[in-house]
């Protein structure tokens, strides 16, 4: 079985840095860190993730606008978005993700069991 191919956005490097250590270790997963929104399209157009993570708040360029580029581009578009964000808590989601029309949550800190739960239910096969 092949690895699934994660790409994890996020302005801290810290967060990009355990997360992917974490998921590498826990089997199954490829991941690659961007820490600058901007570079995020350049960065999934070489990578060719299965899934994106993407922070939702960011100071250059927010997650929104960073998934409305990728939906723009015909390469990018059919990639799943998990949006990961400090604007909800655990306790507001019990833990779990949440979805609107604008995509799928996961509050932070992010509780690693439950997140590959959710990207397990959304990654791209």
């Amino acid at each position: 079985m092949t690895n699934k191919r994660i790409l994890v956005v996020d302005d801290e490097p810290s967060v990009t840095r355990n997360l992917k250590l974490t998921l590498e270790s826990s089997g199954g997963y490829e991941v690659a860190g961007e820490n600058h929104p901007a570079h995020t399209m350049s960065a999934a157009r070489s990578f060719r993730p299965d899934l994106i993570l993407l922070d939702l708040m960011m100071p250059e360029m927010d997650g929104g606008e960073v998934a409305a580029r990728l939906r723009e581009d015909p390469l990018l578009r059919d990639i799943p978005i998990i949006f990961l964000t400090a604007l909800v808590s655990n306790e507001e989601t019990d833990g779990h993700e949440m979805s609107s029309g604008d995509g799928i949550f996961i509050a932070k800190p992010v509780d690693i069991g439950e997140l590959r739960k959710s990207m397990e239910k959304h990654i791209r096969n």
